[in-house]
């Protein structure tokens, strides 16, 4: 189960992005020859060179690139500190992320 979810806002790990925070895009699962990757608002940009069409005039183009699961940890919104979340269920059933340093839950 991904304890990361859209509209999450999450800090990198790891490599050139590295203390950057941002908010989660989209979040694309794992396929059988690839790990789940996540899209992070205006983290991890990489230039493509585009072919002009009928609508844009092509160029070198700045776009955010996926990064691994992995490198990423949610940052709670309450404290804003990074924390690996713990899951409770409620009453009713329902399956909840909790925050591992103030208790509170992470909608």
């Amino acid at each position: 189960m991904l304890n990361i979810k859209k509209k999450d806002k999450v800090v990198v790990l790891s490599g050139k992005e590295k203390g950057k925070k941002g908010e989660v895009v989209s979040v694309i699962a794992a396929t059988e020859k690839s790990e789940a990757k996540v899209l992070v608002g205006k983290v991890n940009f990489v230039k493509r060179h585009t072919k002009p069409t009928q609508r844009d005039a092509g160029g070198i183009k700045e776009k955010e690139a996926p990064l691994a699961i992995g490198k990423v940890m949610l940052v709670c919104p309450k404290c804003d500190r990074p924390n690996r979340p713990k899951f409770d269920k409620l009453t009713d059933g329902k399956k909840i992320r909790i925050c591992r340093k103030c208790g509170e839950m992470i909608v």
